[in-house]
């Protein structure tokens, strides 16, 4: 979905302050709207995989005051970005930015809930700047790697929280339940109430349950004007609102 670019380089929310110079992906409608809307029951360590410019690690450490949370990024520039955003936050003494792929952290402690903005160009051309190419661009062997990281990391009771477009999303989906990650919650997003679903934000758990829940969320209520309920999930973090 959109950037938020044209705010230019320093974007500021009523808590802290996100610096997106020099990183390859900018602030975005899905990595606030999933930082907005994760359902978690109080988790306790949190990790956010390929945190960026940080938006969403920081989000999650606003809404969750006893968690710590840990944020991996594999580009070394938006690495060392996101390090200066978390020092200049009020949550830096609960935030940790490590650098390299998910695959190398090396935790004491399980996980109750995991989250990721992933890129998710599988099947379109590679973007010629190596760097937006590495930010922007997958293919579905990373979602295999990092839903058998997911298993092996999450608590019993802990949660996988993806936002993916809709094909992605099915494809992990189903492979996620071969690998006993069981889908609990489907948020079906849509830029107006009348448009197709645009991206789906998937809740995968070890835990299966008997009926999953889905939810519609509309962003616009008409060009250029955001919904109500767009307006109350973003309330406690945009200046705007």
């Amino acid at each position: 979905m959109s950037t938020f670019a044209a705010m230019g380089s320093i974007f500021r929310f009523k808590e802290f302050e996100v610096n997106q110079q020099g990183c390859a992906m900018k602030i975005n409608t899905d990595g606030v709207l999933l930082g907005a809307t994760v359902a978690a029951n109080n988790p306790t360590r949190i990790l956010d995989i390929g945190t960026g410019t940080g938006v969403i690690a920081m989000m999650l450490a606003q809404r969750f005051t006893d968690a710590q949370v840990d944020a991996v990024e594999i580009d070394e520039e938006a690495f060392k970005r996101s390090t200066d955003n978390f020092q200049n936050s009020p949550f830096k003494n609960r935030i940790q930015a490590y650098f390299g792929s998910f695959e190398e952290v090396k935790s004491n402690f399980p996980y109750d809930l995991i989250v990721s903005n992933p890129p998710f160009y599988t099947n379109s051309l590679h973007n010629p700047d190596s760097r937006k190419k590495l930010a922007r661009h997958t293919d579905f062997d990373f979602f295999n790697k990092l839903l058998v990281f997911a298993q092996e990391k999450l608590t019993l009771h802990g949660q996988l929280e993806l936002i993916l477009p809709v094909e992605l999303a099915e494809y992990v989906i189903e492979h996620g339940h071969a690998m006993g990650l069981h889908l609990r919650k489907t948020i079906t997003m849509r830029s107006f109430a009348d448009s197709e679903v645009i991206r789906n934000l998937i809740t995968l758990g070890k835990n299966s349950v008997e009926s999953t829940i889905q939810d519609d969320f509309i962003i616009y209520e008409e060009k250029g004007v955001y919904s109500a309920e767009y307006r109350t999930v973003l309330k406690p973090f945009f200046l705007a609102f």
